[in-house]
């Protein structure tokens, strides 16, 4: 029998599965207080679904909050000297981020987490995870123009490793290569912690008029409700919003819940549908539907706008006609979106509609009644504040405290550790690290995504950072770059949030970008473990000290909670993306050498910083000890350097992991141009330290003393370490290793783990 608001007010004391739709006792008496009765079937659905922890953010909120007091806009110069400024258009609480980059344009992107979907089904997982990021970023008035995907996995021996990294790869690649979008950067990083609950983070960029801005609001009583794209089935029931909420037992996911399917043809379809939409000025108010599905996108339309809306379910169109109304508003079928039109656009809509195949029905209208009132078949079956649907859901302030083994973490350092002696220890040292998992050759990856399609890349793997052109004639652009290490995060999650701010910073600055804006994707384990909210406070307060002294504003991002496997956390991994903007893509700098006989420059100082790193990592399987030292102040001062020094220098590299010897072995393969480095007092603290807030780069014969000038004005210290050329990486008086040697070492890892 239907459950209706009449009968939910006639049996007030009938049996309801709250528990099984991870809804805790004091919240199902909460929604209940609100309802002024038992909420009915639908009901219990929708808040079930937007009361979880993916969606609601009840565990995370009240550290998020602060990202409020960074200010919302960043000082620029603009290419003629004048002062501009770098302002929010759209900031934290929109489907994405929206930041000004000049010349009229603006830019949004967003990254967000599809992790526990891509454990349970890698292939529709990631691929359904690139699919939704895009939507959020088509929902603000975008073309989407580019993805990125920083991913973690298990250790490369593990057999699960090998049944998640082909699927979520090809997930990744099959997706964004049907819609034509260029994948121009991201991560693979293996660890022990993400076995069996991989991260699948998925970023997209887009590109939009200052005028073309739209928001996720039901304004105007009679506007009408328009749901259109694809129809909506059993897939997804529950998906994301509840996987997301819980925790893996050691042998998978204790529920699971049907993962969504994507359809990359159909979300094109609606890409081109959506923004031609746009473009006749029709669109009053628009929401993709993601994560909860209707459930979502009608609370949260209704709750932003006048707060009311009416909506006729049964006009749903449906791939599944058994669907039971609570199953269709938790549905989290992909391809779809909700817009809100004046009911004399209607025919407008559904024409443009019907030309791209889309299909498109009126569900409902805009009410001024406060209410969001659901019906079936003539019947009621919702009957709710929006607002408490979508935004008042419980906050939660979780315990946390420092744990008590982080000091035993701390005081284990690597100093005891036994490290290369000779030149050849260091030699070896050198091949091993090229060819681990981290620092090996990503191309196994990179290949199957499309790099290049619509003609708009100007960077992509394996430079430092992506880089998109965004106006032809000008050459305005912008650049992104996502990073994290996760062990540095797990040494200290203050310093590390700071570590992974300053390293996308860094990468975005070396082609010549200046860094504008944050997205975030916080992954940690449970927050019932007081250590794990310990960690993920110190990572948001480390994060919100970091952009306050850059002075960069957080834009957005994503929370993924319960990343673990039992009683096993995966290392926090607090992934920051920054955006640039780049005045010319065709003045930047290349990540690579690129000629003989060039000067070969240090900026940045080297300290005795190995704890955490990848030589300790790989070599001795050791973490422990404490992260390298942060210096945001040196961060922007090398920053400042790499912008103003676009056509000085040849090339840019980032130093990080695997430090300098890894940055000498990418910059020499990418082209084939040897290095020869002179000797130092320590060559191996030089060769592997990870300090940070340092760079590789080269200039000419000849203008040495301009980049020395440079550097000395600025603060940042450059020390020559050697000369560009031949067939070889040399540290003199030490060792050489043919460069086919290193390259062989580098490139084999990967096909030999997973086939070629």
């Amino acid at each position: 029998m239907l459950d209706t608001v009449g009968l939910a007010e006639k049996d007030p004391d009938r049996e309801q599965p709250w528990a099984e739709l991870g809804l805790k006792a004091d919240e199902y008496a909460r929604i209940k207080e609100i309802l002024g009765r038992r909420p009915t079937s639908s009901e219990l659905a929708m808040y079930s679904v937007m009361w979880s922890e993916h969606c609601s953010y009840k565990s995370s909120k009240v550290h998020l909050k602060q990202f409020a007091e960074i200010p919302q806009e960043t000082p620029l110069a603009n290419a003629d000297g004048t002062a501009g400024v770098g302002k929010m258009l759209a900031g934290i609480g929109e489907n994405a981020g929206v930041v000004d980059i000049g010349q009229g344009y603006a830019v949004t992107f967003k990254i967000e987490s599809h992790n526990h979907p891509s454990y349970v089904e890698p292939y529709q997982g990631a691929a359904t995870g690139v699919g939704g990021i895009v939507r959020d970023i088509l929902a603000m008035g975008a073309r989407p123009v580019a993805v990125m995907d920083p991913l973690r996995f298990g250790p490369l021996s593990e057999p699960d490793t090998h049944r998640v990294l082909p699927g979520i790869v090809a997930g990744v690649g099959g997706y964004g290569n049907c819609l034509g979008l260029p994948n121009i950067g991201g991560e693979a990083v293996f660890d022990a912690s993400y076995l069996g609950n991989p991260l699948v983070n998925a970023l997209c960029v887009g590109v939009l008029r200052h005028e073309d801005l739209h928001l996720a609001k039901a304004t105007g009583s009679g506007n009408q409700v328009v749901l259109y794209g694809a129809r909506t089935g059993g897939d997804g029931i529950g998906g994301v919003s509840v996987l997301a909420s819980e925790t893996f037992d050691e042998t998978g996911p204790a529920k699971r819940p049907s993962v969504q399917v994507g359809d990359p043809f159909m979300e094109k379809l609606l890409i081109e549908c959506t923004l031609e939409l746009f473009a006749a000025g029709i669109v009053t108010g628009i929401q993709d539907l993601g994560g909860a599905g209707l459930s979502c996108a009608t609370s949260e339309l209704a709750s932003a706008g006048d707060g009311g809306m009416h909506v006729e379910l049964d006009r749903v169109p449906l791939r599944d006609s058994s669907l039971a109304p609570e199953e269709i508003l938790m549905s989290e079928s992909q391809e779809r979106m909700m817009a809100v039109v004046e009911p004399e656009d209607v025919d407008a809509l559904m024409a443009i509609c019907a030309k791209w195949d889309v299909e498109a029905v009126v569900v409902g209208e805009v009410t001024d009644t406060g209410r969001l009132e659901i019906d079936w078949h003539g019947e009621r079956v919702v009957d709710v504040p929006p607002r408490s649907v979508a935004h008042d859901g419980p906050t939660y302030h979780r315990p946390f405290e420092r744990p008590d083994w982080q000091d035993a973490l701390q005081a284990d350092t690597a100093a005891g550790l036994q490290r290369p002696t000779n030149g050849d220890e260091l030699r070896d040292t050198v091949l091993r690290l090229v060819a681990s998992e981290n620092l090996c050759d990503k191309s196994w990856i990179t290949d199957q995504y499309d790099r290049y399609v619509r003609g708009d890349t100007v960077l992509a793997q394996p430079s430092d950072s992506g880089m998109i052109r965004v106006d032809e004639e000008t050459g305005l652009g912008v650049s992104v770059a996502t990073d994290c290490n996760g062990r540095f995060a797990k040494l200290d999650p203050y310093a590390g949030a700071q570590l992974a701010l300053a390293e996308a910073y860094r990468n975005v600055a070396t082609g010549g970008a200046s860094p504008l804006a944050v997205s975030d994707c916080l992954n940690f384990g449970s927050p019932e473990d007081p250590a794990v909210m310990w960690q993920f406070a110190e990572a948001c307060r480390g994060l919100k000290d970091g952009c306050l002294e850059l002075g960069i504003p957080v834009t957005g991002g994503n929370v993924s909670l319960y990343n673990q496997t039992g009683a096993t956390a995966i290392l926090p991994t607090p992934v920051v993306a920054v955006l640039g903007v780049v005045e010319d893509v065709r003045r930047r700098t290349p990540s690579a050498f690129g000629a003989e006989g060039e000067a070969v420059y240090q900026l940045g100082d080297t300290r005795d910083e190995l704890d955490g790193s990848e030589w300790v990592h790989v070599v001795h399987g050791h973490l422990g000890g404490l992260p390298p030292r942060v210096d945001l102040m040196a961060e922007r001062a090398l920053a400042t350097l790499l912008h103003d020094g676009v056509g000085l220098l040849t090339s840019a590299h980032d130093l990080s992991e695997g430090g300098l010897a890894q940055a000498l072995a990418e910059s020499a393969l990418r082209h084939g141009v040897g290095v020869t480095v002179g000797p130092s007092d320590d060559s191996f603290v030089q060769l592997f330290s990870e300090s940070a807030a340092r760079c590789l780069v080269t200039v000419r014969p000849g203008e040495e003393g301009a980049l020395e000038a440079m550097a000395g004005a600025l603060g940042v210290s450059a020390r020559r370490i050697g000369t560009t050329g031949g067939d070889a990486f040399t540290v003199e008086g030490a060792f050489s290793i043919p460069l086919d040697e290193l390259r062989a070492a580098w490139t084999s890892t990967l096909p030999n783990a997973l086939g070629a």
